[in-house]
């Protein structure tokens, strides 16, 4: 059931008694007809206020399929359809959300601190390219440690073939992966292992092909320009109706799907001035279902702005989101370990913002910003580290590169563990990208299957212009082929090979000590300190929680670096070494060495040492 239209539920809901109500908002029509087309039959539907139209029949039921049709004499789906059987361009299909059997009764989302996050795209995760083969992979995920899997979007888009961003249905979940039937089911399976779910959602635009909301009402406004053209209309005329398709479809995925959390796509770009912002009223009837259900549910915003009020909490003027990723921890790291810094790489000098990112979350919390050409972003403040999710890759960062090349073939075997190590042992959200723990080789390319023949060519003369400065390197993959994304899949047989089972164990080992202990697992960012020797290409993290002492000592250079740099103390000892001989390394350091000792560090190494405070 979807609410919050006065007594009307958008979309086909069923009453009481056995009959469908069926709602549309279609302020810009003046008559509209629900049209069955398996009985080639019409019904008139009366027009409400506020732009809605409804009526209730006999003749829906699970399965069946409809359009509207509008005053213009045109079929078209639901803007609020739950499926799309023959794609973005054909019927909806009436779907029962509620015949699912939930098995999750006992599930507790756990605490956001906790989340260890694996970013995956369904379509290439596995062989099946479904909800299904995900569900098959869960022992695999379970094994390795982490505690939730974070969906790429699955909004019904065009074609089998898409990163998801181009969704056109929110809230119809792809038919080629499994449908609404084969989401609930993943997620179900995903409690049952305790492992959460996230949910990428797209609330900033929608995709090209398909797109047909703007036949039904103001869901856009050309006060704004986003990358995609006009911006969603959350703050214009008819913005109210708009505000609330959205909402509800958050609810949905809460309500329906049980879904833990929600990656919010690019905030940044959702315009809004407004006296509440949209992603407040977001939080506040996320805050109500949590207090109406008791199952508590997180909103993660994916934002470039550096600015603290979108995370900081309602009572503090913020706009309440619990969690963003942030992209200059990874920029940072990057450059530290050896991308060039060119274009919006430019603005990072590597170890010293690393170190900086470390203490502070944001890099450029006020300071100019060369790329940019202003001074950017804000002081993270009193933020706790579980407000960040950082990563040492992504969907974006990998596939937006023009050859989609994976951190495995652009780093040595030894700088993979160290990247790990430097993500994992942070005060922040750790997120793998999936494949990563193994070192996956086969790129993540950006891929789409649409139907419009100059759509299709206007997406790849696109990527073209994008990377005309590497044309030198040779041209970018074929969007549209299907060649392009089946290199995209996941090579799971690379498992059975000894140097991808070693790095498996080793991101294992990271995210158990993370578990374990009480300086890693705690996420105090005042507990965090950070020294590093430039010269030497070394950095030094130090956690701490109650008399437990930890320090990470990363070496990025590629020789070897003889250091004094762990504080004093009777003695410390090592738990990990990344340069030993159980991880294929060439032989690690010391297992137990004095404060303020000379430390020899393998090049391209991490090691972790743990003392106790007296």
């Amino acid at each position: 059931m979807r609410r919050r239209t006065g007594n009307l539920a958008i979309g086909v809901n069923f009453t009481s008694r056995g009959g469908a109500e069926v709602v549309v908002w279609a302020p810009l029509s003046d008559k509209v007809d629900l049209y069955l087309p398996q009985r080639d039959q019409y019904v008139t539907m009366q027009q409400q206020e506020h732009g809605y139209w409804s009526c209730i029949t006999g003749l829906l039921q699970p399965g069946d399929l409809y359009y509207f049709v509008l005053g213009d004499g045109k079929k078209y789906a639901d803007p609020a359809s739950l499926s799309q059987p023959q794609g973005v361009h054909g019927p909806s299909q009436v779907v029962n959300l509620h015949k699912h059997p939930w098995k999750d009764t006992e599930w507790i989302n756990p605490s956001l601190s906790d989340y260890i996050f694996y970013e995956l795209h369904t379509g290439t995760f596995s062989e099946k390219g479904t909800f299904e083969g995900i569900e098959e992979k869960l022992d695999h995920l379970k094994r390795l440690g982490v505690t939730a899997i974070e969906i790429m979007p699955v909004a019904q888009f065009t074609g089998a073939r898409n990163w998801g961003y181009d969704g056109v249905f929110p809230y119809a979940v792809q038919c080629s992966y499994g449908g609404a039937e084969g989401l609930q089911k993943l997620v179900d399976a995903c409690h049952q292992k305790g492992i959460a779910v996230v949910l990428d959602v797209v609330y900033n635009h929608l995709g090209p092909e398909g797109n047909i909301l703007s036949s039904f009402g103001h869901y856009f406004t050309d006060k704004y320009k986003t990358p995609w053209g006009d911006a969603l209309n959350v703050d214009d005329a008819g913005c109210d109706e708009v505000r609330n398709y959205f909402i509800e479809n958050a609810l949905m995925w809460f309500r329906d799907f049980h879904i833990d959390a929600l990656r919010l796509d690019a905030v940044h770009a959702i315009k809004d001035f407004s006296p509440v912002h949209f992603l407040k009223e977001l939080r506040l009837a996320t805050d109500e279902w949590i207090k109406e259900t008791g199952r508590n549910h997180y909103l993660i915003a994916e934002c470039d702005l550096n600015d603290t009020r979108y995370i900081r909490s309602v009572d503090k003027d913020g706009y309440g989101m619990d969690a963003q990723w942030v992209d200059e921890f990874h920029h940072a790291l990057r450059v530290a370990t050896g991308q060039k810094p060119s274009g919006y790489y430019s603005d990072f000098n590597g170890l010293l913002h690393l170190a900086k990112s470390y203490k502070d979350a944001y890099v450029y919390d006020g300071m100019y910003s060369p790329h940019r050409q202003k001074t950017f972003g804000t002081k993270a403040g009193e933020q706790e580290g579980s407000q960040f999710v950082i990563f040492s890759q992504n969907h974006d960062q990998v596939g937006n590169r023009m050859r989609g090349e994976r951190t495995s073939v652009l780093v040595s075997f030894e700088k993979q563990k160290l990247m790990a190590a430097a993500t994992i042992m942070s005060a922040y959200l750790p997120m793998l990208f999936m494949g990563e723990e193994y070192g996956e080789t086969n790129p993540f390319l950006y891929f789409v299957s649409h139907t419009d023949p100059d759509l299709i060519e206007a997406v790849r003369k696109g990527r073209k212009a994008e990377f005309a400065a590497f044309h030198h390197e040779g041209q970018a993959p074929d969007p549209q082929s299907e060649k392009t994304f089946e290199q995209s899949k996941l090579q799971w047989h690379l498992l059975e090979e000894p140097a991808h089972q070693t790095l498996f164990r080793f991101y294992q080992q990271l995210i158990s000590l993370r578990k374990r202990l009480p300086a890693l697992r705690f996420l105090k960012r005042k507990n965090v300190k950070v020294i590093v020797l430039e010269e030497q290409e070394t950095l030094l993290l130090e956690r701490r929680h109650n008399q437990q002492r930890l320090v990470g000592v990363m070496n990025f250079s590629k020789m070897k670096q003889l250091i004094n740099m762990l504080p004093a103390a009777a003695s410390w000892s090592k738990l990990l070494d990344s340069a030993d001989l159980e991880w294929n390394g060439s032989g690690g350091t010391y297992s137990t060495v004095a404060g303020n000792s000379l430390l020899a560090l393998p090049p391209e190494s991490f090691s972790l040492y743990e003392t106790h405070d007296v």
